[in-house]
């Protein structure tokens, strides 16, 4: 799929970057892929972990600067869209930053790879996409609105435009499970709600998600991976089970439950083996049968949340999987 191509990644220094990058060398063997940052220090680093593999480039850039993206682009044939600001409290405190790099930085890149004759674009989503009750969502939500619509703004441009959407990473930097870890000496964990059921991806999963969108898109489509979900004192109780739990209450913008597929949604959805795809309402393109493929309309009014989930993860399965990822938990 990617064999002999150029690759970029926005936002690739996060904790996706960090994923998706040495696991697309190893399986396709790019022509080069191009990590686009704004930050110094974390491309710094990260170039220390490839040493002088000739496939990796780095480039100091902003999604919100379109001249900047304008030269990256120059002979990319896919790019990855994972730049965003994306801590909850800090999009709600910051609204006029938070617009500026998801929704103008969505539109940035998306013009500049029409008029750069990118091929394929990945854009990586949210459970808070999904009937937003927060800013980052609800910017998120504008982005997908972007990069669908992207598909007949290009015109006669043969670029094409996909959407992935998944819910919080497992283990990946600011998520709960490294914060328990860090405050479990303290004996006490404070828990938002004991009601809170969260979804739970690996970043393997989540780069997996994304190859799959490379190759199967036609332009439009919104993938939903099917993943477990946990409730919250599940999660407590697997990192640290002999803490005990404080409910603080939910913090500003927080959702007791997350959604990846809402009702609304459920008339343009199709279900497959191991993931669901959001169809596009536009142009009448959810019933063009290539983008369909063999996929199964959900039934109506069908939602896709982490408390109606069928798929559940046990305390025993998240100690397992804790013990074996240990050394990488909350270090990307």
């Amino acid at each position: 799929m990617f064999e002999n191509q150029s690759i970029l990644v926005t936002g690739g220094t996060g904790s996706f970057g960090n994923k998706f990058v040495p696991m697309t060398l190893e399986k396709y063997n790019p022509k080069r892929l191009v990590i686009f940052s704004r930050d110094e220090m974390k491309q710094w680093e990260m170039a220390k972990l490839f040493g002088d593999d000739p496939r990796v480039r780095f480039f100091i850039g902003d999604v919100r600067d379109r001249e900047r993206l304008y030269r990256a682009l120059d002979n990319i044939d896919c790019v990855v869209h994972a730049a965003a600001t994306k801590i909850v409290p800090t999009a709600e405190y910051n609204p006029f930053e938070c617009v500026k790099t998801n929704v103008i930085g969505a539109m940035n890149l998306i013009d500049a790879c029409i008029d750069r004759g990118v091929k394929r674009v990945v854009a990586l989503s949210t459970d808070k996409a999904s009937s937003p009750v927060n800013l980052y969502g609800a910017t998120k939500l504008a982005s997908d609105k972007l990069f669908v619509a992207g598909n007949s703004y290009s015109g006669s441009h043969d670029t094409r435009f996909a959407v992935v959407r998944y819910g919080n990473v497992m283990g990946s930097r600011g998520s709960v499970i490294p914060f328990f870890q860090s405050i479990r000496d303290k004996g006490t964990l404070p828990v938002t709600d004991d009601r809170m059921t969260r979804f739970m991806i690996t970043l393997e999963q989540g780069v997996e998600l994304v190859w799959h969108a490379f190759e199967d898109m036609a332009g439009g489509e919104i993938y939903v991976k099917k993943i477990p979900s946990m409730n919250i004192m599940d999660i407590a109780a697997s990192v640290a089970p002999e803490a005990k739990t404080e409910i603080v209450g939910i913090r500003p913008g927080e959702k007791l439950h997350e959604q990846m597929i809402g009702t609304e949604d459920a008339l343009y959805t199709y279900e497959y083996d191991e993931h669901y795809k959001i169809l596009p309402a536009i142009h009448d393109w959810s019933k063009d049968p290539f983008r369909i493929k063999d996929g199964v309309r959900v039934p109506d009014g069908f939602t896709y949340c982490s408390d109606n989930n069928k798929d559940w993860m046990s305390r025993e399965e998240l100690r397992a999987w804790i013990a074996a990822n240990e050394s990488k938990i909350g270090k990307i």
